[in-house]
């Protein structure tokens, strides 16, 4: 299986639609809590090449973006296969 991150921040919605799609799948990942102006927060943005919001999500130090970009995945049949699923 591979290594799954998000990036996440307490109180957001798109966090946790992304963190419960997750667990849909049932796959095992880490969940990060990176609330503004945290190291973590930080962390998420120089990882992800810039970006600025959560969740940010990681399969394999792969950034996948956030909670639209999963879904979109997800509406395209194309998550199972990025999160090693498939």
């Amino acid at each position: 299986m591979p290594s799954i991150e998000i990036y996440t921040q307490p109180g957001c919605p798109f966090c946790v639609r992304a963190v419960q799609l997750l667990r849909s799948k049932n796959v095992d990942f880490k969940e990060i809590n990176a609330p503004r102006g945290t190291a973590e927060r930080q962390q998420a943005y120089e990882r992800s090449g810039g970006g600025t919001t959560v969740p940010q999500t990681f399969v394999d130090g792969e950034c996948l973006g956030g909670c639209d970009n999963l879904m979109a995945l997800e509406r395209q049949g194309k998550l199972d296969a990025a999160l090693g699923l498939a």
